[in-house]
C-alpha cells in the first residue's frame, strides 16, 4: 500500500537552501546571529504556532522561528492582537520548542504583560523562557528601556520591536508606515539606540521606511529584522499564513506570496530562505 503524501513534505529545493538537513548543522545561537550580522549573512526568520509547522520549517533552514501574538489574528480570528493572553502564548511557544532542532525560538511578550513593572515583566518572560524561547521580543522605544536593562541583565536575551507595532496600532491610527517625516525617523532612532545600549540583542523594524532601517542597520552592533523595511536589514521575517497566501483580507504591500510556483508548502519554506539569503527577497515593490 503506498504511503500518503504529507501536504507539509518538501519537493526539490533551491541550492541556497538544499544542505539544511545535512548533519553538520548546528542550532543557531545568539552568537550566531550575532556573526551572521557582521557578516552580512542574511537571516531567515517565519513565525509559527505549532510542531508540524515549526519541522517544515526546520527543514526548510528558517534560521529564526517567531511565535508572534500575530497567532491572535491568524489562529484566534481576533481583529487585534490586544486579546491575546500570556497562557496563550506559553502554549504556542511550547509546541514550536518541542519541533526545534536548529532554529533560535523567539516569542512575543503579549499586550498588558510587560507594562506595570519591569518585575512584572521578568516573572512572565521567566514563562515564556520556561517553554522553550531562546529571546522575547516586546514593542515600543522610551518606557521600555528600563524592562530591557532589567531582562537582559538577569539572563533573557531581548528584541525590541519598533516602527509599526501592532499592539498599540489603535495609537498610530492604524497600520500606517512609521519614521517617514525627520521628527519621527529621529525618534525611532533614538529608541533603538537606547533599547542597544539597554541591552537589546536584536531589533525588529516594521514598516518604515528602507533608509532608515538601512542606516539603523549599518550602526548597530545586533541584527536588524526587517518586516516592511527593506533589503539593508540583517534578516527579514514574515508571518507564515502572508507569506502562504492564505487567510482573508488585504495583504500589506511587504507580503508576498511564496506558494505561487511552489508544489508544496516545504518548498514555499525553501524558497523564501533562499530569496532572503540571496537578497532577491524583499524586492522594490515590497519596500516603503
Amino acid at each position: 500500500m503506498t504511503e500518503p503524501t504529507s501536504p507539509y513534505a518538501s519537493a526539490p529545493r533551491p541550492s541556497a537552501a538544499a544542505s539544511s538537513t545535512s548533519p553538520e548543522r548546528k542550532p543557531v545561537t545568539l552568537q550566531r546571529l550575532l556573526d551572521m550580522h557582521a557578516a552580512g549573512e542574511k537571516i531567515a526568520m517565519l513565525t509559527a504556532y505549532d510542531a508540524t509547522f515549526a519541522h517544515a520549517m526546520e527543514d526548510a533552514g528558517v534560521d529564526s522561528i517567531l511565535i508572534g501574538d500575530s497567532l491572535g489574528n491568524v489562529v484566534q480570528g481576533l481583529q487585534t492582537t490586544v486579546p491575546v493572553t500570556l497562557d496563550a502564548m506559553v502554549y504556542h511557544t511550547g509546541c514550536v520548542a518541542r519541533a526545534r532542532q536548529r532554529a533560535w525560538i523567539v516569542a512575543d511578550l503579549p499586550y498588558g504583560t510587560y507594562h506595570e513593572s519591569p518585575q512584572v515583566a521578568w516573572r512572565n518572560a521567566m514563562q515564556l523562557a520556561q517553554a522553550g524561547a531562546h529571546m522575547i521580543k516586546l514593542e515600543g522605544g522610551g518606557w521600555t528601556t528600563e524592562t530591557v536593562r532589567f531582562l537582559t541583565e538577569r539572563g533573557i536575551p531581548v528584541c525590541a520591536h519598533l516602527g509599526l507595532t501592532p499592539q498599540t496600532v489603535t495609537a498610530l491610527s492604524g497600520y500606517k508606515v512609521q519614521g517617514k517625516d525627520a521628527e519621527s525617523a529621529a525618534q525611532i532612532k533614538s529608541h533603538a539606540r537606547e533599547l542597544v545600549d539597554a541591552g537589546a540583542q536584536m531589533l525588529l523594524l516594521e514598516m518604515v521606511p528602507a533608509a532608515l532601517a538601512g542606516e539603523l542597520t549599518r550602526e548597530l552592533g545586533v541584527p536588524v529584522i526587517g518586516i516592511g523595511a527593506g533589503a539593508e536589514c540583517s534578516g527579514q521575517v514574515l508571518v507564515m499564513h502572508d507569506m502562504l497566501g492564505v487567510g482573508g483580507g488585504r495583504k500589506p504591500r511587504f507580503v508576498r506570496d511564496f506558494m505561487q510556483g511552489s508544489a508544496s508548502v516545504g518548498e514555499a519554506f525553501a524558497r523564501y530562505v533562499a530569496d532572503v539569503k540571496s537578497g532577491a527577497f524583499p524586492a522594490p515593490e515590497h519596500t516603503y
